[in-house]
């Protein structure tokens, strides 16, 4: 059902866990499935995503998508992040099972969830 590099991600993620100093976070959850997936963002104050990692309850998919999208968006500006789309995520994992798509879906709008909240409350409250 699942690739090699899904299946890589899933068994070894890349920046897995939860991050202290985190100054954007982003949640979001999919009813239908239980997939829940937590980013945790480190932004400088010049909008470059210093260091990002996560925390994901759900399928082997679920995992591998917040894995893939982690290495993503560490480097990036906030722009360049914000254009990443779920179907890159795919593309990035080599594909996923129709039924899983979802998934990358959850990271896409994980990734503008913690932005969103750098911008209001954390710039708010600078």
């Amino acid at each position: 059902m699942y690739n090699e590099r899904v299946l890589k991600e899933f068994s070894n993620p890349q920046n897995a866990g939860e991050m202290k100093d985190a100054n954007a976070v982003g949640t979001v959850g999919n009813a239908s499935c239980g997939d829940i997936m937590k980013i945790f963002m480190k932004i400088s104050d010049d909008g470059v995503i210093e260091d990002v990692s996560f925390q994901t309850f759900g399928c082997a998919a679920a995992i591998a998508t917040s894995s893939v999208t982690t290495a993503m968006v560490k480097g990036k500006t906030i722009e360049e992040a914000l254009k990443i789309t779920n179907k890159q995520v795919v593309e990035e994992l080599g594909g996923l099972p129709a039924q899983k798509i979802h998934c990358s879906v959850l990271a896409e709008e994980a990734i503008r969830e913690a932005i969103n909240n750098y911008l209001t409350e954390y710039k708010k409250n600078k």
